[in-house]
């Protein structure tokens, strides 16, 4: 009896779907990336074992390094605390200064040192050692005068923003996050706690690393 010849069907996939999906993901989520911007103290903190994430918005990040102090103001207040941080001090800045701060992630000079710094570029900003800390001792407190500018600055930006009727936004003061050094000399951190504690500023984040198994 002769035996009956199946034919194979053809396993053939046809992939050209999918490489379309893979690729519009890939389009999404390169356009909708933020790329971490270097920061201008890179520090090392402390190890934890509390898994918390900071809020996406509102967060002032005050970094601790080697007896340096610098500071990130949350976006949408830099151009309200350089605004006011002039007035308050006499000071004049430019459009394309003020543009500067505003896109500067973070900055650790003395006023006096500001206008230069705005006027490098962003490379030439995050060269080590060219930021040397913002002076935070009882004589020459800049930092407090930056802490409560910026406040007053995110203040005000949740007032209008009510005030036009966009929903649901809540009023909240602007929270701050102690970012220090694993070795930083604990006097450095005190006063910069009691900095803020002088502005009845007691609630604020610490930022740590997680701790890994071999801790």
């Amino acid at each position: 009896m002769a035996k009956v010849k199946i034919h194979r069907k053809s396993t053939r996939i046809d992939m050209t779907a999918m490489c379309d999906v893979a690729f519009l993901l890939l389009s999404f989520f390169v356009m909708t990336a933020t790329a971490k911007q270097p920061e201008p103290k890179p520090v090392d903190p402390p190890a934890s074992t509390v898994l918390s994430k900071l809020p996406e918005e509102g967060v002032a990040v005050i970094t601790i390094g080697e007896k340096q102090v610098f500071f990130t103001i949350p976006r949408s207040a830099r151009k309200g605390t350089i605004e006011r941080i002039a007035k308050e001090k006499g000071l004049t800045f430019t459009p394309s200064e003020i543009n500067a701060f505003v896109g500067m992630d973070g900055f650790g000079v003395p006023l006096n040192q500001l206008k230069g710094l705005l006027n490098k570029t962003p490379a030439q900003r995050n060269i080590p050692g060219l930021q040397k800390g913002i002076p935070y001792d009882s004589i020459n407190d800049q930092l407090s005068d930056w802490v409560k500018q910026a406040r007053e600055a995110e203040k005000a930006v949740l007032d209008e923003r009510i005030a036009s009727g966009e929903q649901d936004v809540v009023y909240k003061d602007m929270d701050v996050a102690i970012k220090g050094d694993a070795k930083e000399d604990y006097t450095t951190v005190k006063r910069v706690i009691d900095i803020l504690q002088k502005q009845n500023k007691n609630r604020f984040f610490l930022v740590t690393g997680l701790r890994n198994e071999d801790f």
